[in-house]
């Protein structure tokens, strides 16, 4: 049920339209929640109906016009409803990992190319959130807050969390890197 969430989430920053949304999904959001154009779609016209977002009153004709949407308290409240909710972690459900432990019973063929590709993707992946990182928090910008949480001079409560997801995409990359690499050296020897 994160889909919804995370829309909320996107409108709360700021009001869009279905089209702006989709594009702002595929620069940031999409990188940890991904939705295909479709489901976000789908998705607003559900939030819509539920009374946890409304279109705004268009500006001009209306005909053609994309509509754009907000959240309503209902919908701000559905939001911090779920950030305060415990859910405990899901498994990791990795097609790779299970490919890794299919290859002890039929065989490495093709694997090891495989995981080179993999390596490359996360090797590209991480330079990407790093390259971010150095344009949106640059110098200093690990750990960003002072000893007592509040964030670091000239950063926002907002800035602090959102680096915090960046960071955590950071690490996930490197551990990806290192596990790779690991599993690489074990095939060679």
């Amino acid at each position: 049920m994160s889909l919804p969430h995370a829309i909320l989430t996107a409108l709360l920053e700021k009001p869009s339209s279905g089209l702006a949304l989709t594009r702002r999904f595929d620069k940031s959001i999409g990188y940890f929640w991904s939705a295909t154009h479709q489901q976000i779609y789908r998705e607003l016209g559900r939030l819509e109906a539920s009374g946890l977002i409304r279109a705004l009153p268009a500006q001009g004709p209306s005909r053609g016009s994309k509509k754009e949407y907000e959240v309503l308290a209902a919908g701000r409240e559905e939001l911090a409803a779920w950030v305060a909710r415990p859910e405990d972690p899901r498994p990791i459900r990795d097609p790779l990992l299970l490919r890794v432990r299919a290859a002890g019973v039929v065989g490495r063929a093709g694997l090891e190319e495989e995981l080179r590709r993999h390596l490359a993707l996360h090797r590209r992946q991480l330079a990407e959130y790093e390259a971010i990182e150095a344009r949106d928090f640059p110098a200093g910008a690990k750990g960003s807050a002072d000893s007592a949480g509040a964030p670091a001079e000239g950063r926002s409560a907002a800035d602090q969390l959102q680096h915090l997801v960046l960071r955590g995409g950071i690490d996930l990359e490197t551990f990806w890197v290192a596990w790779l690499e690991r599993a690489l050296e074990e095939f060679e020897g």
